[in-house]
């Protein structure tokens, strides 16, 4: 079964036109498919208009979240309620064309585990072109996984990879780094784009602020979560490093009969030796901690990890 997920937010227009272009699309293919419909707190008519779309198609599924928790959110809950072994993502403003969706999936039978999409021709203000393309090159360069366009709502998933993710706060922007860190294949590919016709963006430059921050927690957790030393360890090492070499300089002043004792340069050194030290011995908590938390984690994060086994 295909699972098409569809978070929207005041898009009272929009739901029906969606709902008769993914029916067209979908119809073809010959496989069972639903679409849910995740109402992230719409203050106008959206609830009502899914309401009629579920009491008129078997195939259609509404989740209504209590207030605006925001898209991560909303898809969380979307990819809790699928049901299906494919997920597709798509955002309710109708900017996303459904018409891609077969070649998305045709992707995923490549042999990969998520397909994004990439909006070569981007039907959006030059005010949001541009800071998305640096962020995405920012984004790819500290992550290792080099794609054009993180952001895309129009997205193909086999089930195990959005079932195994909890995202919440931003970290939607962040699906596909996050699958990659857990070692699914993932690929990317043109797709058309649209402009709005209907509502508005509500997204504006507090968005990046607010990416740049999810994206150094992604890191983090994808680069050194299971090694934390590598990290305080290695920034605690350079600034010990940095502060032991000044105060070996000062130490050859002193022996030459300067005073140091009112240098700025003595109280910069025993700072950067204690700050070092105290990354070190963070480091090596961090790494008891993970330690533990594998011994009691171990087989079913195997189990997570494994793709196939040849017996």
């Amino acid at each position: 079964m295909i699972s098409v997920v569809v978070p929207v937010h005041d898009e009272e227009r929009s739901v029906a036109l969606l709902h008769d272009e993914l029916s067209s699309v979908l119809e073809p293919l010959g496989r069972p498919w639903e679409v849910v419909f995740v109402d992230d707190g719409s203050t106008d008519g959206t609830f009502a208009a899914l309401t009629r779309l579920h009491a008129q198609y078997d195939e259609v599924r509404v989740v209504r979240l209590r207030r605006n928790f925001g898209k991560a959110a909303a898809l969380q809950a979307g990819f809790e309620a699928a049901q299906g072994d494919v997920v597709v993502t798509i955002d309710g403003d109708l900017q996303d064309d459904p018409a891609e969706i077969p070649r998305l999936l045709a992707k995923l039978d490549e042999g990969f585990d998520l397909v994004s999409g990439w909006k070569t021709k981007r039907r959006d203000p030059l005010t949001r072109r541009i800071p998305s393309r640096i962020f995405n090159r920012v984004t790819g360069r500290l992550s290792g996984l080099r794609l054009h366009d993180l952001n895309c709502g129009l997205k193909a998933y086999r089930a195990e990879v959005v079932h195994g993710l909890r995202i919440y706060g931003e970290l939607h922007r962040f699906i596909p780094v996050l699958a990659h860190y857990r070692g699914y294949r993932v690929a990317e590919l043109p797709v058309n784009h649209r402009p709005r016709e209907h509502g508005r963006s509500r997204y504006g430059m507090e968005r990046y602020v607010r990416g740049f921050l999810d994206l150094l927690t992604v890191t983090f957790m994808g680069r050194y979560r299971h090694r934390p030393l590598h990290l305080f360890g290695g920034v605690g090492l350079v600034l010990g490093g940095v502060g032991t070499l000044l105060l070996v300089y000062l130490t050859a002043l002193k022996l030459t009969g300067e005073a140091i004792g009112q240098r700025p340069l003595l109280t910069l050194g025993v700072l950067l030796v204690v700050v070092g030290v105290q990354l070190v011995s963070l480091g090596l908590v961090s790494e008891l901690v993970a330690s533990h938390h594998e011994e009691r984690t171990g087989g079913r994060r195997l189990e997570q990890h494994v793709d196939e086994i040849l017996r």
